[in-house]
């Protein structure tokens, strides 16, 4: 488990400007949040590393990006409608609603097991044993499209990306000449109806998802599967810098993988309320195309021109939530230090993630001669990096202090010396050392 507390990280990330509360002013709405203007630089790196290694570094990964609302036949051949479901248990006295196997501490949702292991258990709200016995919710949203509001016009919000992945498998095979091996990716919205949201974006009913589907011959499964691992956690660590001792295997276990699934392992993350799936590497075999071309009628299988063979193409997945990596970075890069007695917070982000990659500052906002010069300076950074921040609010220590806690590597400051010989001071976020620099080798 991290060190960190979860509420350091979401009073940071409100009062920083990453993340605030849905309808704040109207109360909130749990299981859902936005991000704010330094959320949103966050995530939108986040996500450009991501595509940049899954997609335009790679010649047989195709990006698409798939409507929310889709037939509801694919959520049946994909088994969400039947089988998407959580175990849900109700507090008769004050009629709060839980999560059975949350409550019970375990990876089981067989109704049986978890009646047994909920007796004697108290509400989590009340402190009342009134709890009912455990039934099935599907986590889907619903919704209607068209004017009317019957069965016949039920859809719902995609509980997952990846179904609109398979039914645009054969789509995106003929457009792009592809042959397997090779993968379809996307990033977007999916939503789930979960019975508890908690540990602040970590589950949440809208989430956003990064997933990539890969579409292979049977027979080269364990190697790509292995290949697909050691991409996710090199990504972690190398592109995002995610420390490799905040991470860890696990295996599912025969009775937790899907009953489709070959082998299934998922990346954790030791986050500040324990080690929890952050990135998942699951064979899904051919259960996916089997499904969609029973249901739909159409032939998705493939011939093997080398082998002279036709067969159902073997999947595997490579799915990893948005908001849970947001929430892993700033965890694994929240730092706090003491320095001549002063307590330090600094985000240290990846420079290539930081909201801003500088901040610049005139050392005295009221000298004319100063600010023009920071303003000059500020603009050219501006142009040549986009994301730079300006800063004058306070004084310089307050400045590297605000900066520091936003994650931004390097402040510049435009003094007197500045307006003599062209050079400025920069400090480095992490080590606080200073040098000056010529403005034009920092242009």
């Amino acid at each position: 488990m991290s060190t960190v507390k979860l509420e350091e990280i979401v009073s940071l990330a409100k009062r920083r400007g990453f993340v605030f509360q849905a309808s704040e002013i109207y109360g909130g709405l749990a299981g859902f949040w936005d991000y704010g203007p330094l959320g949103v630089e966050l995530a939108n790196r986040i996500k450009a590393e991501w595509w940049s290694a899954m997609v335009t570094d790679k010649d047989n990964v195709f990006g698409i990006d798939g409507a929310i609302i889709q037939n509801p036949n694919l959520w049946k051949a994909s088994g969400h409608v039947a089988g998407f479901t959580d175990p849900l248990v109700d507090c008769t006295n004050c009629g709060a609603r839980h999560r059975a196997d949350h409550l019970a501490d375990t990876d089981s949702t067989d109704l049986e097991e978890l009646t047994e292991l909920l007796k004697g258990k108290s509400c989590p709200k009340c402190g009342k044993q009134s709890l009912t016995k455990p039934r099935t919710y599907n986590m889907m949203m619903k919704t209607w499209v068209g004017p009317i509001e019957d069965a016949s016009s039920v859809a719902y919000l995609r509980p997952e990306t990846a179904g609109s992945i398979f039914i645009n498998y054969e789509n995106v095979r003929e457009t792009m000449r592809a042959k397997l091996p090779f993968g379809i990716a996307q990033i977007g919205k999916a939503f789930r109806n979960e019975i508890s949201p908690r540990d602040f974006i970590f589950r949440a009913r809208e989430f956003e998802q990064m997933e990539m589907q890969y579409f292979i011959n049977p027979d080269d499964q364990e190697k790509s599967y292995q290949d697909w691992r050691d991409f996710a956690w090199k990504f972690l660590t190398a592109s995002l810098g995610i420390k490799a001792d905040s991470l860890e295997w696990h295996q599912h276990a025969e009775n937790e993988r899907a009953h489709y699934a070959a082998n299934a392992h998922d990346i954790y993350f030791k986050f500040p309320f324990g080690s929890k799936e952050l990135w998942g590497t699951h064979n899904r075999t051919d259960f996916d195309l089997s499904n969609h071309s029973k249901e739909s009628k159409k032939d998705l299988s493939y011939f093997d021109e080398q082998t002279k063979s036709r067969f159902i193409p073997y999947v595997i997945e490579s799915s990893v939530g948005l908001d849970r990596m947001f929430l892993a970075v700033l965890t694994d890069a929240y730092h706090e230090e003491e320095i001549n007695g002063e307590k330090r917070v600094v985000l240290k982000l990846k420079p290539e993630l930081a909201p801003y990659r500088f901040a610049v500052s005139p050392l005295l906002k009221n000298k004319a001669e100063l600010v023009e010069k920071a303003s000059e300076l500020f603009k050219a950074l501006k142009k040549k990096h986009g994301n730079v921040i300006w800063d004058d609010n306070g004084n310089i220590g307050k400045r590297y202090r605000r900066q520091d806690e936003i994650g931004t590597p390097n402040c510049i400051t435009v003094d007197f010396q500045s307006l003599e010989d062209d050079t400025v001071t920069i400090r480095d976020r992490d080590t606080t050392e200073q040098k000056r620099i010529s403005i034009s080798e920092l242009i």
